[in-house]
C-alpha cells in the first residue's frame, strides 16, 4: 500500500468516527463529547490541509505555519477533553494548575510561530526547528508524566485513556525520529505507508480514538447502571416511604379508635383529686397573706387545667407546647414546695420543634413528685434535656418515701408506652439506680 492510499484509508476512518461522536454528542448533550468532536475536527482539518496542499493557494510561510501549530491546537484542545473526561477537577484537582501551565505555554508557542513564520523568515533557519522539536519533546514529557498520574486510578475509563493516550506520544515520537532521519521520503507519496513518518503518527492518533471512543462509551455504560441504581434505590425509599405513610395513618385511625379509654384513663390520673386539693389549699392561704402571688398562682393553675382538658383532642403536640405546659405546672409545684423542687430545662432549641404526646412530661413530673421526698433540706431535682439522637431524657434524684401510702400503680409510665406502641415508635427505656431515676423517650420528627 502507497503512502497515498494510506493516507485517504486513514482519513476516511477519521471522518466516520467524527460522524459518529457528532451523533453521539447530539444524543446525550455533554461536554466532554463536544471537546471530543472538537479534538477530531482538528486533526481531520490539519491532515487535510497537510496532505492536500493545492485546495488552497497559501503562501509558503502561512503553510508552514498551519503545518506546525495544527499539532499544537489538538494538545491545546486534547488538554481541556483531559480534564473533563477525566473529571480531574473533582478527582485529582491539584493537576488541574499543570493543564492551566501547558494551555498558556502552548498559546506562548503560538505566538512565537506567529513570529517565525509572518513578520520574519526564521521559519526557514535550523533555529524554528529545534524550537519546535524542543516544544514536542516537553509535550511528549508532560503527556507521560499526566499518564502516571492518571494511572493512580485504578478503572478502565482511566485506564482506556492511559492507553490511547501512550499510543499519540509513541506514534508522535516515532514520526518525529523518522522525520529526522528518512529524510528522503517525506515528500514523496508513493512511497510505501510504512515508510512516511506521517503514518506512525496517523496510527497513533487512530489507535487513541478508538480508546477513548471505548473509554466514552464505558464512561455512559457506567453511568447509565449507575442512573439506574439510583432510581431503583429512590423507587424503593418511595415505596418503603408510602408504605410508612400508609402504617402510619392505621396507626392513627387505631390510635383514634384507643384514645378514648386511654385518655379518660390518663384525664383520670392527671386531674385527680389530691392535686386539685392541695392546689385549692395552697391558693387559700395565698389569698390571705400573699394575693399578688395568689392572683399569679390562679392564673397558672388556670393555663395548667385548660391545657389538660385540651390536651384529649389532639395525639402529638409539639415540644414548645408541651414544656410551655410544664412550665405552668412546675409553678404550681413551686409555689406549694418553695426550695424543695428544682427544675432544670436543657432542651436543644434544634429539636423544640418535635413532637410528643400531650401530657407526657406532666405524668413523669407528677411521678417524680408523688414516689419522693420534696422538702427544703432534701429537694428533688428533675432535669430534662435531649440527645443529639432526638432523645428526651427526663431525670430525677431517687429519694423514696420511707412511709409511702400511695401504691405505685404505674398508670402514668403505662400510659406513655401504650401510646408510643401506637404510634409505631421505639419503646421508652427506664434506667433506675439507687441514687436517680430515668426515662428515655424518642421525639417524633415532624412531617
Amino acid at each position: 500500500m502507497t503512502y497515498d492510499t494510506w493516507v485517504l484509508l486513514f482519513l476516511g476512518m477519521l471522518t466516520a468516527m467524527l460522524l459518529y461522536n457528532i451523533a453521539q454528542w447530539l444524543w446525550h448533550r455533554e461536554r466532554v463529547y463536544g471537546l471530543y468532536t472538537l479534538y477530531m475536527l482538528v486533526w481531520l482539518s490539519y491532515f487535510l490541509l497537510r496532505n492536500s496542499p493545492n485546495l488552497v493557494n497559501f503562501p509558503n510561510n502561512v503553510w508552514y505555519l498551519l503545518r506546525t501549530i495544527g499539532p499544537m491546537v489538538a494538545y491545546w484542545v486534547y488538554f481541556e477533553f483531559t480534564i473533563a473526561f477525566l473529571e480531574v477537577k473533582k478527582r485529582q484537582p491539584k493537576l488541574i494548575p499543570l493543564f492551566r501551565y501547558a494551555q498558556a505555554t502552548l498559546l506562548v508557542y503560538f505566538g512565537i510561530e506567529l513570529v517565525f513564520c509572518l513578520a520574519t523568515d526564521l521559519w526557514q533557519k535550523p533555529i524554528h526547528e529545534l524550537v519546535h522539536t524542543i516544544v514536542r519533546v516537553a509535550l511528549a514529557i508532560f503527556s507521560i508524566y499526566i499518564v502516571i498520574q492518571v494511572y493512580k486510578r485504578r478503572n478502565a475509563v482511566a485506564r482506556l485513556f492511559i492507553t490511547g493516550s501512550l499510543l499519540l506520544v509513541i506514534g508522535g515520537v516515532m514520526a518525529m525520529l523518522f522525520s529526522l532521519t528518512w529524510t528522503s521520503f517525506q515528500t514523496s507519496d508513493a512511497i510505501p505507508f510504512w515508510q512516511a513518518p506521517l503514518t506512525y503518527m496517523h496510527i497513533g492518533i487512530f489507535l487513541e480514538l478508538l480508546c477513548f471512543s471505548m473509554g466514552l462509551a464505558y464512561r455512559h455504560r457506567r453511568e447509565s447502571i449507575r442512573r439506574a441504581l439510583v432510581d431503583k434505590e429512590l423507587a424503593r425509599e418511595r415505596e418503603q416511604r408510602l408504605r410508612e405513610q400508609v402504617e402510619a395513618q392505621l396507626a392513627v385511625q387505631q390510635l383514634k379508635h384507643k384514645m378514648t379509654e386511654v385518655q379518660m384513663r390518663a384525664l383520670q390520673s392527671q386531674i385527680s383529686p389530691h392535686f386539685l386539693f392541695n392546689s385549692l389549699n395552697t391558693l387559700s392561704s395565698l389569698i390571705a397573706d400573699e394575693p399578688e402571688r395568689a392572683e399569679q398562682f390562679v392564673d397558672q393553675m388556670s393555663s395548667v387545667y385548660r391545657y389538660l382538658l385540651q390536651a384529649n383532642d389532639r395525639e402529638l403536640t409539639t415540644l414548645t407546647t408541651e414544656l410551655t405546659f410544664i412550665h405552668s405546672y412546675y409553678h404550681l409545684l413551686k409555689t406549694r414546695y418553695g426550695q424543695g423542687i428544682v427544675l432544670d430545662d436543657d432542651i436543644a432549641d434544634s429539636f423544640r420543634s418535635y413532637l410528643i404526646p400531650p401530657l407526657t412530661l406532666q405524668l413523669l413530673v407528677e411521678n417524680a413528685v408523688k414516689h419522693n421526698v420534696v422538702s427544703a433540706n432534701r429537694p428533688l431535682r428533675i432535669r430534662l434535656s435531649t440527645s443529639e439522637t432526638g432523645a428526651l431524657c427526663i431525670w430525677n434524684n431517687l429519694q423514696r418515701k420511707l412511709n409511702n401510702h400511695t401504691t405505685s400503680t404505674q398508670k402514668g409510665l403505662l400510659n406513655i408506652i401504650e401510646k408510643y406502641k401506637l404510634l409505631h415508635q421505639p419503646p421508652i427505656q427506664i434506667n433506675e439506680t439507687t441514687d436517680s431515676f430515668e426515662v428515655i423517650l424518642q421525639l417524633i420528627e415532624p412531617a
